[in-house]
């Protein structure tokens, strides 16, 4: 019998972590991050909750975001770091009525506590 086993799936028995990002499979995993972001400019008025609220979840982005009293808008996002990486990036344009002048981000400790995106009040 002549099998082809290129494309079989390699079954590792070694376990590994969390910490260095491995599946038990040996398979690379996603870093796992939380950024806390206040996007200042004209932000408010223009869609920018419900957009970034598209954006995350087209991205499987998970956390929250609100209008501050102060004219921004502040958001927290958790998911695999390239997917939160690409929500900051749109989130420096907004939508097309923004006008964008600052997103400040603080990186948290990842918490996993988010089940969705939510706009919040």
């Amino acid at each position: 019998m002549n099998r082809d086993f290129r494309y079989a799936p390699t079954i590792n028995n070694h376990k590994s972590t969390i910490n260095n990002h491995k599946s038990p499979g040996g398979l690379k995993m996603e870093k796992k991050v939380r950024a806390h972001a206040v996007i200042a400019g004209r932000v408010q008025g223009v869609f920018f909750r419900l957009e970034t609220q598209r954006a995350a979840e087209g991205h499987g982005v998970f956390g929250w975001v609100r209008n501050k009293r102060d004219g921004n808008v502040e958001a927290v996002f958790e998911g695999d770091e390239k997917n939160v990486l690409s929500v900051l990036e749109w989130c420096k344009q907004g939508p097309p009525i923004a006008k964008v002048a600052n997103v400040d981000v603080e990186w948290e400790d990842y918490s996993g506590e988010f089940s969705g995106f939510e706009i919040t009040y």
